[in-house]
């Protein structure tokens, strides 16, 4: 999960003691504001070696951005990028956090495949979003923020939806404003991506939807381990 806001502390019991389930949490410094967090079920969590709360570099991980867990075959990296804002307030912020993060992956990469489960907060080509003209100058559609996506990607960071759906009109954000979701005016923003070498694990990759409870859609990755 991406974005939870809450700090650990502040959750009720039936959230933070799920039978089955081990709970990871890297909450912002900052109350009421970004933040990452898992829920792992306890026959993967025998297999986790290692878990690491941030990057390193401290503007990031005082905002809780990254959580990463270390299995024996990969890692799996829990990641939420910044929002550039209105008025692209936060664009150079956005764009300093990413090509940090490329190379936090590349030097895990180095060791064992990456697997990048996230909201990104960019649709990276005009078939991510439902009005692509309309959003060429706004935060999350810059060609700054697409320009690093196709940077990234080339590096041979495969978007795993993309293996299984080349259509439109799939998406996995949509504002509360102008009923969009219902007319579905949205945005895909929320990826799963997987470094070279692991493509061949990729079984499905999807979204869900139906699924309602947030402003974003729960999207699945399954992986052939």
């Amino acid at each position: 999960m991406q974005e939870v806001k809450a700090d650990e502390k502040s959750l009720p019991k039936e959230l933070t003691a799920v039978p089955g389930y081990g709970l990871y949490w890297n909450s912002a410094k900052k109350k009421g504001y970004a933040g990452t967090a898992a829920y792992m079920g306890a026959k993967l969590e025998k297999r986790l070696k290692n878990v690491k709360y941030g990057i390193g570099t401290k503007k990031f991980d005082d905002e809780g951005r990254i959580i990463t867990f270390e299995f024996d075959k990969f890692y799996l990296v829990n990641v939420y990028f910044p929002n550039a804002q209105r008025g692209l307030t936060r664009l150079k912020f956005k764009l300093e956090f990413d090509k940090v993060f490329h190379k936090y992956l590349n030097k895990l990469r180095k060791k064992k495949p990456v697997v990048v489960c996230g909201d990104f907060n960019v649709a990276h080509k005009e078939i991510d979003l439902a009005n692509p003209k309309q959003n060429e100058k706004n935060a999350g559609f810059t060609k700054e923020e697409r320009a690093w996506m196709d940077k990234f990607t080339a590096d041979k960071y495969m978007d795993t939806f993309r293996m299984f759906e080349k259509k439109g009109g799939k998406y996995t954000w949509w504002t509360y404003r102008f009923n969009a979701r219902k007319r579905n005016i949205g945005w895909r923003v929320d990826y799963f991506i997987v470094s070279d070498k692991f493509e061949k694990k990729v079984k499905k990759s999807y979204i869900l939807s139906e699924v309602y409870g947030s402003d974003h859609a729960p999207i699945v990755l399954e992986l052939k381990i």
